[in-house]
């Protein structure tokens, strides 16, 4: 199990980019979270087999149909929080 935080950058909301991850992720079973950030980006939390967050990442630079994507930011991410399911948050 391995999670990443990531960092995506571009036309990336208000083009059902959020949704579309979340689709994607549970259709992948992985846990976490995504949400719009106040500076225009996206940002999620993504945990679970290394070869299915190894898959989103690659989606995540492809993007919802809509989107633009221009950069996928991506880092290791060693929070404690404690993931079930695949969620979306609040603005941040």
């Amino acid at each position: 199990m391995i999670r990443r935080r990531l960092v995506i950058t571009g036309r990336v909301q208000n083009v059902f980019f959020r949704d579309w991850t979340v689709e994607q992720a549970t259709s992948l079973g992985l846990d976490g979270w995504v949400r719009n950030r106040a500076d225009g980006s996206v940002e999620a939390v993504v945990e679970g087999p290394s070869e299915m967050v190894d898959t989103l990442i690659a989606k995540a630079h492809e993007g919802s149909p809509a989107s633009r994507v221009e950069a996928v930011d991506v880092s290791d991410d060693d929070s404690n929080e404690t993931l079930t399911g695949f969620t979306k948050r609040p603005t941040r």
